[in-house]
């Protein structure tokens, strides 16, 4: 290729490559032994131009080595770098990771469960770690040089993406930040947002995955490519993806009502010869059940697969299901390698809680090559697994979404055995950001020449709907930054009430409220020249035209209220004359498709909310039973009945009488016409309207007759333009509102919040009161409640274990909300105290809504949960796991996470409580040390 260089060209090309040899990053780019994709070489040239950058490209695709370039630059010019991540397990991933790289002096790990080396130059932190750092102005940020946010894009989380946020608005401007994100829709609008707040920032996205993925479904025997190869259609040179023909006609075939036994008894025969042919169809396509997908995958050489499924108990059914199939994965060699990293990695767990913790269990399915992995299991077990899997020597992982949060664990191929997951709230699709995220783990660069997505077929599945998920990539950005009361105290602290409101009023929150202002903003405007010009349409040169059209309209608005009222009423009557009858009246239906003589069998439910067969039911009004004169026995509804209705007779209805018997029908209605097939049903009058009597009707009308414009010629043009200068007023007066819903509703909510503190006495004006300064070193949900727990003096006089079940209160929350049954709760001083707690968030709580601080938009204390507090107390109190786990009902994995964030907090407590005349601060540091034990004061750090 040098050949066909010009002098000129050639000369250039090796001043080029001259100038590269001088940069920091020719030296970078020889750790690696593969050269850079386009996108990390450009991200790593505008960090060393001085820029920070944001990165957003697929999972896998390594713009990690960005981040590590950011490290890298950091060390040469004898700076400090901070690598933040979202969750404790990729911090202790990446810090393993730099440690092998520059050694155990250069860096340092800070989480909340460790701190490693804190002084580094590299330190790996959790994001919140850095946000404490910040607020408490922490002498490890001098020097400090470089920021990496690593999945940047968790600021979209709704209980923790204000932390993002709060970092990047707060970090000096000397500090160049590396955001790093995966592909999201609008990141030219997050970087426009960057740019503003941190300034000069360059926006690198790419699309393309590193390893290509290849879709299919897996139905029965028979693997499915989800789309065709791609082709030219028509030489147009316009190539696109079309679903699989072959899988459409299964799921056309397979989603068609198939043979149901009933149909039988519903008189309507099934030839024999349609349902043996529906018997071949059957045993053909099939959801294969989980062994089988891993022995097809192993066949296929599919494997390492992670199968998603979004149930932990799902999970650990999965594995068991492939050890009672005999499914063995690894050979001797590998089951060999297994025990001893397993046996390395957890000879620090007393050897008496190993059976508790199903080790042994475990262990045989990790020797077979399979594994579990959910939050419920102990983070150890966790780690081992992903090390195990990284390896290869787990080749089968089953597990629930959280898998996909960023964890460094590529496989071959991935399985989603179902398309909907349960959200919290309801059985909801997954979207296709989600779809992405998790099927984004198939393929692993360097190792896998293309990766598998492989959906179950499941019935009801389609087609057109799965490739909908994986051909879209809108992941769109949405910020869930609120103020919060630490915050508050710690922004007035450092900057005074009006600097930061101005601070809040930069947040990405704010930026994109602003921005979808803009719109609304041009739409007033245009809105605003239509009026003007509806109003010269609407001038009358005998008087003001305006004021005879609100006459016309408040007229107008006022017969439509008494329509409303007059039918209401007559609803109500008809209803009231429903719920008195009873069976056996006879009643003639008014109108409807059953309109004549009924007889009614059963007078209805009762209006208003029953419990029915599908849980609750609402009911429009009594809806009875009735025998028609045509044989018809049918529930009526309201609808039915304008008019009120009574009984024109009464009959005895046959106890033989059987609804279902046509016979029975028959013979109870001819003795119906018999009965009462003379009588004439007495017509309802219809009531003089109450229009007819309105005053108020009667003086809009004359005022109407004697305004000016009443004898125009042109009335009705002129009434024309009026009305279309109403309707466009009202639009316009909606986008006002909406406006000004969205214009500083960051800085509102800020205003309420110190409102409330100052209400408090944690502010005042300006100044943070004492009672402000403990609040402000008090992070986490029930921030004010701990904050106003040491000030009534809740915890005086309580022991460790007492302490440690109050404080587990402030941040447990149940997975799932059960009301029914009263937590168990230790008893004597500890009871006391929790029940003192849940008074003094009462009276917070009735605060709130007084300074109209609303939960629901994720501002506020939530209810302090006690379904923690006797586990708690037990485990401080120095009982056994095994005695724990049983009385907790509870998997070793979200007691240990339960217990770390409950020694957080209680650092924190003993960080803010008073240290004279307090035994709070003691006892919260005898309380850390007494329940940081045995399995919980494991781990793989440090």
């Amino acid at each position: 290729m040098t050949e066909d260089l010009t002098p000129a060209e050639a000369y250039a090309a090796a001043r080029a490559r001259n100038a590269e040899r001088r940069t920091a990053l020719a030296p970078f780019r020889e750790l690696y032994d593969f050269d850079l994709d386009p996108f990390q070489i450009e991200a790593c040239r505008a960090l060393e131009a001085g820029k920070g950058v944001l990165v957003a490209a697929p999972t896998g695709s390594g713009k990690t080595i960005v981040g590590e370039f950011a490290v890298h630059l950091a060390l040469t010019q004898g700076r400090k770098c901070f690598y933040t991540t979202p969750i404790k397990a990729l911090s202790n991933q990446k810090y393993a990771d730099l440690v092998k790289r520059y050694g155990p002096d250069k860096v340092g790990l800070l989480t909340g469960d460790n701190s490693v080396n804190g002084d580094a130059p590299i330190v790996v932190m959790t994001t919140e770690v850095l946000r404490n750092m910040l607020y408490a102005g922490s002498q490890a940020l001098s020097g400090l040089g470089y920021v990496v946010m690593d999945e940047v894009h968790y600021l979209s989380d709704r209980f923790r993406g204000a932390v993002w946020e709060e970092v990047i608005i707060h970090l000096p401007e000397s500090v160049t930040l590396v955001s790093l994100s995966a592909t999201v829709s609008n990141a030219e609008e997050f970087g426009d947002w960057l740019d503003t707040v941190r300034g000069d920032t360059e926006v690198i996205v790419s699309e393309s995955r590193p390893v290509p993925l290849w879709q299919h479904v897996l139905a029965g025997r028979r693997m499915y490519d989800l789309f065709e190869e791609e082709t030219d259609h028509g030489g147009r040179g316009a190539s696109r993806r079309e679903v699989n023909p072959d899988l459409l006609r299964l799921a056309r075939t397979e989603n068609t009502r198939t043979y149901n036994p009933r149909d039988r008894r519903r008189g309507k025969m099934v030839r024999e010869a349609d349902r043996e042919r529906e018997r071949r169809q059957r045993s053909r396509i099939w959801t294969p059940g989980r062994p089988e997908v891993i022995e097809r995958l192993d066949a296929e050489g599919l494997l390492p697969a992670i199968t998603f499924i979004f149930s932990r108990a799902g999970c650990e059914a999965a594995v068991q299901q492939c050890l009672y199939a005999g499914l063995r994965l690894n050979d001797d060699e590998g089951r060999e390698r297994v025990r001893e990293i397993v046996e390395a990695r957890t000879a620090a767990i007393p050897a008496e809680d190993l059976h508790v913790l199903g080790y042994y269990e475990w262990l045989e399915a990790l020797e077979r090559g399979i594994a579990a992995h959910h939050a419920g299991m102990l983070p150890t077990f966790k780690e081992v697994v992903e090390e195990l899997f990284v390896r290869g020597l787990v080749k089968a992982v089953f597990a629930t979404e959280t898998l996909a949060l960023g964890i460094n664990m590529p496989a071959r191929s991935v399985v989603l055995e179902k398309l909907v997951k349960w959200n919290g709230e309801q059985h909801a699709d997954i979207t296709p950001g989600e779809y992405t995220q998790l099927t984004g783990r198939a393929g692993r660069r360097g190792i896998d020449v293309e990766g598998h997505a492989v959906v179950l077929w499941q019935r009801g599945l389609d087609p057109d709907h799965l490739a909908g998920l994986a051909g879209t990539r809108t992941y769109p950005l949405r910020s869930s930054f609120k103020p919060s009361y630490n915050m508050a105290v710690n922004l007035v602290d450092q900057f005074g009430r009006h600097r930061s409101r101005e601070l809040l009023e930069t947040s990405f929150a704010q930026f994109q409220a602003d921005r979808s202002v803009v719109g609304i903003s041009r739409q007033v405007q245009r809105n605003e020249e239509g009026l003007q010009g509806y109003r010269e349409g609407m001038t009358c040169h005998l008087g003001d035209f305006e004021e005879y059209a609100r006459l016309r309209r408040d007229l107008k608005d006022r017969e439509t209220e008494l329509a409303r009222q007059g039918a209401a009423q007559r609803r109500a009557q008809a209803a009231s004359s429903l719920e008195k009858l009873k069976p056996g009246d006879v009643i003639h239906v008014p109108t409807g498709k059953f309109a004549g003589l009924a007889l009614v069998l059963d007078p209805g439910i009762p209006a208003g909310r029953t419990n029915g067969h599908r849980g609750f039911e609402h009911h429009d009004g009594p809806r009875p039973l009735v025998l028609t004169a045509e044989r018809q026995v049918k529930r009526l509804a309201s609808i039915d009945f304008p008019v009120p209705v009574e009984a024109l007779e009464r009959m005895r209805i046959p106890k033989s009488f059987n609804p279902r018997s046509p016979q029975s029908r028959r013979d109870l209605a001819s003795a119906l016409r018999s009965k009462a097939g003379h009588i004439n049903p007495e017509r309802h009058h219809r009531q003089r309207s109450a229009a007819a009597d309105d005053r108020e009707i009667a003086r809009l009308r004359t005022a109407i007759r004697a305004h000016p414009c009443h004898g125009c010629d042109e009335r009705e043009d002129h009434a024309r333009w009026a009305e279309r200068y109403h309707r466009l007023q009202r639009d316009t007066l909606q986008l006002e509102r909406r406006i000004e819903g969205r214009t500083n509703t960051i800085a509102r909510t800020f205003d309420r919040i110190v409102a409330l503190l100052t209400e408090l006495d944690y502010l005042r004006g300006n100044e943070v009161t004492d009672n402000g300064k403990r609040l402000a070193r008090l992070y986490g949900e029930l921030d004010l409640l701990a904050s106003e727990c040491l000030r009534d003096r809740v915890w005086e006089g309580l022991n460790p274990a007492e302490l440690a079940a109050c404080v587990s209160a402030l941040v447990f929350e149940a997975r799932q909300a059960d009301d029914a049954v009263a937590p168990k709760l230790p008893t004597g001083n500890a009871k006391a105290a929790l029940g003192e707690m849940v008074r003094i968030w009462g009276r917070l709580d009735a605060l709130e809504e007084e300074f109209k601080i609303n939960q629901a938009e994720g501002v506020g204390q939530r209810e302090p949960d006690l379904g923690f507090a006797w586990a708690a107390h037990q485990w401080a109190s120095g009982k056994s796991l095994d005695e724990v786990l049983r009385e907790a009902e509870m998997p070793a994995g979200d007691f240990v996470r339960w217990c770390k964030q409950v020694i957080d907090v209680l650092g924190q407590i003993a960080a803010a409580a008073p240290k004279e005349n307090s035994t709070v601060a003691k006892n919260a540091r005898k309380a850390v040390d007494e329940l940081l034990r045995g399995v919980v004061a494991y781990s793989s750090v440090g």
